[in-house]
């Protein structure tokens, strides 16, 4: 069963509430909801705003929530998909400040609260993420399956996961791009939506975008926004303090799931000999490191990327803490040491690693080679330097 094959989430709800109300963010079918059930099972009142009578007696009168919960037992309450009703946070504010109440909001998209000017409490509630399913989360991890299909619980474990993927992407279409209310005709965002998967992990290119799925490029920028918004993916960012080699400025974009954005891209399997398989092996590690840094709160540590105008590349950044270069080579060489190299000549970043399917770690210099798995288990245990002081 899908319960048994799941270990504990990392992310402890229960730590969070006992210092302070929080946001909880994340696309649909992480597990929030069933992460809420339980964690808090018997802890906390909870108002699920999906639920038409719900939302429909409490966006009537948003007053109302203080008659809902005013008899509840509980301290905490929990507000599921708040972005469905942001005039819900001005009632929120007063019960923080008045009653002492504490709140977890939940939500799948930032964009009405973000637009719409919703108050966000004013640092009254923190912010959290739940992400996709981390290795260290799943028993008997598989790696490719994993590439193929991604961290969604429903997915990941399902008799039929292309299926569950086809249908999770089309309800997304339907249920979160729609409820923005500003797109009338859905299909040039659906040709933006195959052209920005198969670009996946890629510096951007907004003309190149534009032109591919027939659009203008500023459409194209409000498509990446709108992706950003609903938390279907996250720009990274390049690090442009390099000295003896100037870098690019432009940032790159991953998808939330690797088996989202093989669906979206309408990629049918990964060869693990292709070019493809090499960037959702990539893709799989942006996904563990962008974990990490939600759940050890370092939410204030950037994650970014660094290349060269010459070619010179490193692939993901961890503040100015730790460089890594990921390559699926079963055997490490000179040739894949390059990027590294060239970054450490900058005397920057303390760790420099290269993570890759070789067997065998060794060191080059400054640099570490770890298989991927030992990468990973250092990283989850605290153990690579300066990520823990």
């Amino acid at each position: 069963m899908l319960s048994n094959m799941i270990i504990e989430r990392r992310l402890d709800l229960q730590y969070l509430l006992q210092q302070k109300s929080h946001f909880l963010f994340g696309p649909r079918a992480v597990g929030k909801s069933t992460l809420i059930s339980l964690q808090l099972a018997d802890q906390a009142e909870v108002i699920d705003l999906l639920d038409p009578q719900v939302f429909l007696r409490i966006s009537n009168n948003v007053n109302g929530l203080r008659g809902m919960i005013t008899e509840s037992k509980h301290d905490l309450v929990v507000i599921d998909e708040v972005q469905r009703l942001p005039a819900l946070l001005n009632e929120v504010h007063m019960l923080i400040e008045r009653e002492g109440r504490r709140f977890l909001l939940t939500g799948s998209s930032t964009r009405k609260l973000r637009r719409g000017g919703a108050n966000m409490l004013a640092g009254r509630a923190w912010l959290a993420h739940l992400l996709p399913l981390t290795r260290g989360e799943i028993n008997a991890f598989d790696l490719d399956r994993f590439l193929l299909y991604g961290g969604l619980p429903a997915v990941l474990f399902s008799k039929y996961p292309d299926k569950e993927l086809a249908a999770y992407v089309l309800t997304y279409m339907r249920e979160e791009v729609q409820a923005e209310g500003e797109l009338r005709d859905l299909a040039p965002f659906s040709r933006f939506l195959r052209t920005m998967a198969l670009a996946n992990g890629e510096v951007i290119n907004f003309s190149k975008l534009a032109n591919d799925c027939q659009c203008p490029v500023r459409d194209v920028r409000s498509y990446v926004e709108i992706l950003e918004d609903i938390l279907l993916g996250s720009l990274l960012p390049p690090w442009t303090r390099s000295r003896k080699r100037k870098a690019v400025s432009t940032a790159k974009f991953y998808f939330f799931d690797t088996g989202v954005a093989r669906t979206l891209a309408a990629i049918a399997s990964l060869d693990r000999n292709s070019n493809l398989y090499g960037k959702a092996f990539e893709h799989f590690i942006w996904m563990e490191l962008r974990a990490y840094l939600a759940y050890s709160e370092r939410g204030l540590t950037t994650l970014s990327y660094w290349r060269s105008r010459y070619g010179h590349e490193v692939d993901f950044l961890v503040g100015e803490e730790l460089a890594i270069e990921v390559k699926t080579t079963t055997a490490v060489s000179n040739r894949d040491l390059k990027g590294l190299q060239a970054l450490a000549e900058e005397k920057v970043f303390a760790k420099l690693y290269l993570i890759s399917n070789d067997p065998l770690p060794a060191k080059h210099g400054n640099i570490r080679c770890l298989p991927w798995q030992t990468f990973l288990d250092k990283l989850w245990a605290g153990e690579l330097a300066l990520l823990h002081k």
